[in-house]
């Protein structure tokens, strides 16, 4: 840490950035000793050829131009490489601290060399870091898209059907489970669209077209407050074009228009 590096800084769920350096970076550039040694730093990666380490703090390091941020805001800042790296740094960080003692025999536990793993020094239990994969299915219908909306949305906002993989289940499995339990229609011709790293707090979000088979729709009013089909030219509020969900829609109004013309 001897070396300049960029510094990913985290305190009450927001990050530090800053203006100035070089193009594209927003994060602080310096060593170690330029923010007073951050205690139990952990390499997250690269930026621009410079290692990059995150930090978690209680107060910020002064710095010109320093403005605290929430990691969902980064991606309009600076785009989607440094929303993945900050990402990747904030499941980092939750890991270490969701880890600091053994799930087995409560002995606490320590980064083991060389390994992205906490091992228990007492029974030698390693926890790596948590990776929870959640699938999202985009349920089309000739000129028409089947949209839900969570009550957790901003108002107006609708988006894809998604839901968690359970234990022992295939992704295939999963979205039509899905579906089926938060509209209660079936769906058919399953595809594969993008994946994307979701951290909020530790997803991954495997995206899929998929086409509509039968039944009615009949939300489940525990996860999804309304649901409807839209047709392509008449959609309603979308998602932030930062989740998969905005572009898996997107793609599927191009490729209706394709078809179109």
């Amino acid at each position: 840490m001897n070396r300049p590096a960029y510094w990913i800084f985290r305190a009450e769920h927001r990050l530090l950035t800053c203006a100035g350096n070089a193009a594209g970076a927003v994060f602080p550039l310096g060593v170690a000793a330029d923010f007073g040694y951050p205690g139990e730093a952990l390499r997250v990666g690269e930026l621009q050829g410079l290692p990059c380490y995150a930090a978690d703090v209680a107060q910020f390091p002064a710095i010109p131009a320093g403005e605290p941020m929430p990691l969902r805001a980064l991606f309009e800042l600076a785009g989607a490489e440094i929303f993945a790296l900050a990402g990747r740094a904030s499941q980092l960080l939750d890991w270490r601290n969701n880890h600091r003692f053994c799930g087995r025999c409560g002995t606490p536990t320590a980064m083991k060399a060389g390994e992205s793993a906490m091992q228990c020094p007492a029974c030698g239990l390693l926890a790596y870091p948590r990776i929870s994969p959640a699938v999202m299915v985009l349920v089309g219908d000739g000129d028409k898209l089947l949209l839900g909306r969570s009550p957790h949305f901003k108002p107006g906002v609708y988006s894809a059907l998604a839901g968690f993989v359970e234990p022992g289940e295939t992704l295939e499995e999963c979205a039509a489970r899905e579906v089926r339990e938060e509209v209660g229609i079936e769906i058919t011709n399953l595809r594969y669209f993008d994946s994307q790293p979701w951290p909020f707090p530790n997803s991954l979000m495997v995206a899929f077209f998929a086409d509509y088979a039968g039944g009615a729709i009949n939300p489940d009013p525990s996860e999804i407050e309304a649901a409807d089909w839209f047709r392509f030219d008449a959609l309603p509020i979308l998602p932030d074009p930062v989740s998969i969900s905005r572009r898996l829609i997107d793609a599927a109004c191009q490729r209706q228009t394709g078809r179109r013309t």
